[in-house]
């Protein structure tokens, strides 16, 4: 356990977290507020990478409505704290480890998160449960939190997602864009060139 903390520390050293989409801070975002859909883990440690993956692959197929600000979190965590106070809706794609065959998705609503982030399923939770567990100590939670979370077969340092979970992307992909959908912000598909 501690040789995979210091694999993803030597690749992934603190940052800030990587801004896919300008902050929709300060404007209009229409009835809905404001919400986030938020890839996180190492993309050096192959499976572990698939949130950051995930989000990737929306931003390229999708046109992403006024009031979502899309973020590549990596491996951060407390330096997400501002980004994630007072949503209407959080979004989180990840990789975890549910004891499921890999490439299984594991979609976790609301009270079902805290819960999530007691059995530590992702290398990153611990951090993300500190700002999950400050923003709702100060009384700046997101009012309705969404994880959507890949098994994965391989943490490996290498940057390619192992079979499974490749094959699992599409299904994953399906439950982003149902549960920002769900909270009001649904993404428009993208038409390709013919």
């Amino acid at each position: 356990m501690q040789a995979e903390t210091d694999a993803r520390q030597a690749h992934n050293p603190p940052a800030e977290a990587s801004h896919v989409t300008p902050a929709t801070a300060g404007s209009s975002a229409g009835a809905h507020g404001r919400a986030v859909l938020l890839g996180v883990g190492n993309i050096l440690l192959s499976d572990e990478g698939v949130g950051v993956r995930l989000v990737e692959r929306l931003m390229v197929g999708h046109r992403i409505p006024t009031g979502l600000q899309v973020l590549d979190g990596g491996t951060c965590a407390m330096e997400m704290l501002e980004d994630l106070e007072h949503l209407d809706l959080l979004v989180i794609a990840d990789c975890v480890r549910s004891g499921r065959s890999p490439g299984s998705v594991v979609v976790l609503r609301d009270d079902e998160v805290p819960t999530f982030f007691r059995t530590k399923l992702s290398p990153h939770q611990v951090g993300l449960a500190d700002v999950l567990a400050t923003l709702q100590f100060v009384g700046r939670a997101p009012r309705r939190t969404v994880v959507v979370g890949v098994e994965p077969q391989s943490l490996a340092t290498g940057i390619t997602l192992s079979a499974p979970v490749r094959a699992a992307l599409a299904e994953a992909e399906a439950e982003l864009l149902d549960a920002l959908a769900g909270g009001g912000y649904g993404l428009e598909a993208l038409r390709e060139a013919a």
